[in-house]
């Protein structure tokens, strides 16, 4: 593997937030951080020579479409709208054979839905992020499919995209209390509303989470479930597949901890 420092200090100087990055994982701090300046690329990429390419999602959003075989195939969610005119924009064939497709993003009027069609996620928050090409990981290579300029979404798209968003929240407030003795049973619950936590950690507390569910015998089609939307409710969400990867492997401990077998 090459080292992508040129490619990098070009994305700079197009006015991107570059994130050097271990396949996906984030090689510095950078919420709300100013970004790396070309220098600054150069000289980091000097003691980590193949780190992968990232940039935020700060001025621009991504359609991210999910292909696995063992999960929803957000290509033909995307072709069910009927509307190929909406994704001719500047395109990118990830390392997993997805499609990621980018927009300039309207102000104020796009946010982050994981989950907002069977296999697509919208990822748009200024804290989030995207690998890019010619990034690798597991030996294979994201991939530029087209080279047009990040288009603005039509209308009709951005209504979709809101429509199919977070509800409104009513702002009257409700009576105060702070219970005590909590428990391991209520600790779920707050993961549920709240998410999973920090970036860092928030493989690790998915599975603890899965797992005791699983636990207090709760089905593992509503552990999944549930599991979604912890999900959606953390700020740096995991990918729907990386939420069905770790349900399954909890299930299988938790079948193995009972002695049983799968039916």
């Amino acid at each position: 593997m090459k080292s992508l420092v040129n490619y990098a200090v070009q994305y700079a100087e197009k006015g991107f937030s570059v994130i050097p990055t271990i396949d996906k994982k984030p090689l510095i701090k950078f919420a709300d951080k100013k970004p790396l300046t070309p220098d600054e690329i150069r000289n980091f990429w000097k003691t980590h020579p193949y780190a992968n390419i990232a940039l935020k999602t700060e001025q621009f959003f991504v359609v991210d479409v999910d292909r696995h075989s063992d999960g929803d195939d957000g290509t033909q969610a995307i072709k069910n709208l009927n509307h190929p005119e909406w994704f001719k924009t500047l395109c990118q064939k990830t390392a997993h054979n997805g499609f990621q497709f980018f927009f300039k993003k309207p102000k104020e009027r796009i946010t982050q839905n994981i989950g907002f069609l069977p296999g697509v996620d919208i990822k748009a928050h200024p804290n989030n992020y995207v690998v890019v090409a010619p990034s690798e990981i597991d030996e294979k290579r994201y991939q530029w499919v087209n080279h047009l300029p990040m288009v603005e979404p039509t209308e009709e798209l951005i209504q979709l995209i809101e429509e199919k968003g977070k509800p409104t929240i009513s702002e009257k407030k409700i009576e105060r209390y702070h219970p005590k003795g909590k428990t391991q049973t209520s600790e779920l619950f707050s993961q549920i509303a709240n998410g999973l936590g920090p970036t860092g950690g928030r493989n690790n507390a998915l599975a603890s989470f899965a797992g005791g569910l699983l636990f207090r015998n709760v089905d593992p089609e509503v552990v999944l479930e549930l599991a979604r939307i912890a999900n959606s409710r953390t700020e740096y969400s995991l990918t729907d597949n990386e939420v069905v990867t770790t349900v399954n492997s909890m299930i299988k401990k938790e079948i193995r901890r009972r002695g049983e077998t799968v039916e």
